[in-house]
C-alpha cells in the first residue's frame, strides 16, 4: 500500500519535508535566542547602578556610545554656548521641554547637554558663564524612532525636534559629539531628566516580535509534518481503493 513512497514524486516530497522541518526548528530556535538576548540585556540595564552613584569618567573614554557605556556617568569641561528647547517631552505625565545647551569643550568640539526639563510656559534659565565642569549620564544620539522625537520639522527658531549630531550640525558651527549627556543635578527651575535605557535593551514591541516569530516557525514545522501525514494517508487510501477496484 505504501509503495508509492518510493516514486520520484514522493522522493521529492520526502526530501522537502526532511529539509523544511529542521530549517523551521533552526529559525525558531534562533528567534528564541534573540528574545532571550533582549531579556538578558534588559535585566543588565535594570541592574546597572544609577549614574549619580558612579564615579564620573572622562567623556572621550566612553565613546562611542554603546549598550555598555550608555547611562554611564561622564564628565566634560568647557564653556556653554547656544541654548535650545526640545519641545513635547513629557516627564512624570507633565508636558514640557528639555533645555539643551551646547558645551564647547576644551577639545574644540561641542557636546549637547540637557540641563533639565522645563514645564510648558516657564522660562529657561540662562546657562552659567565661564569655564564649567559638567557631570551627567551619557546617552546615544536620538533617532526618528525615539519616543518624543519631533522628526517632521517646522519648529520655531531656537527649538530642536531631535537630539542628534545630524540635527545639530545644521544649527551650530562647531563639530558636534555623536552623543549627549543629561545632567545629574539640574539647576534651579529645572528638573533632572532621567537617562533612557540603551537601544536594544528594553522589552519593547520588537522584543516580543521575536517571541512571536519563534512560535510561527514551530507552527510551520508542525504544519509541514501534519501535511505530510495527511498526503500519505490520502495517497494510501487511494491506492487501497484502486486495488479494490473502486
Amino acid at each position: 500500500m505504501y509503495r508509492f513512497l518510493r516514486t520520484p514524486r514522493w522522493w521529492g516530497i520526502n526530501v522537502f519535508v526532511l529539509l523544511a522541518i529542521p530549517f523551521c526548528v533552526f529559525m525558531g530556535t534562533w528567534q528564541l535566542g534573540k528574545f532571550e538576548d533582549r531579556v538578558d540585556s534588559h535585566q543588565e540595564a535594570e541592574e546597572r547602578p544609577d549614574a549619580s552613584s558612579l564615579t564620573a569618567e572622562p567623556l572621550d573614554s566612553l565613546l562611542p556610545v554603546d549598550k555598555e557605556t550608555s547611562g554611564r556617568s561622564a564628565e566634560a569641561r568647557g564653556r556653554f554656548g547656544e541654548q535650545f528647547l526640545v519641545p513635547d517631552r513629557e516627564l512624570d505625565g507633565r508636558a514640557g521641554s528639555y533645555v539643551l545647551t551646547m558645551l564647547r569643550t576644551d577639545g574644540g568640539r561641542s557636546l549637547p547637554v540637557v540641563r533639565g526639563w522645563l514645564p510648558t510656559g516657564a522660562q529657561a534659565p540662562a546657562p552659567p558663564t565661564g569655564e564649567v565642569t559638567v557631570v551627567g549620564a551619557l546617552q546615544a544620539s536620538e533617532t526618528a524612532g525615539t519616543k518624543g522625537v519631533h522628526a517632521a520639522g517646522g519648529l520655531p527658531e531656537g527649538q530642536l525636534g531631535m537630539i542628534s549630531a545630524a540635527t545639530l550640525v545644521n544649527v551650530v558651527t562647531d563639530d558636534v559629539y555623536d552623543a549627549w549627556i543629561t545632567l545629574t543635578d539640574a539647576p534651579t527651575g529645572l528638573t533632572p531628566v532621567p537617562a533612557a535605557a540603551a537601544a536594544g535593551t528594553s522589552l519593547d514591541v520588537k522584543a516580543f516580535q521575536n517571541l512571536g516569530y519563534t512560535a510561527e516557525w514551530f507552527v510551520f514545522a508542525g504544519f509541514v509534518l501534519f501535511m505530510w501525514f495527511r498526503l500519505v494517508r490520502r495517497e494510501a487510501e487511494a491506492s487501497r481503493d484502486e486495488a479494490l477496484g473502486l
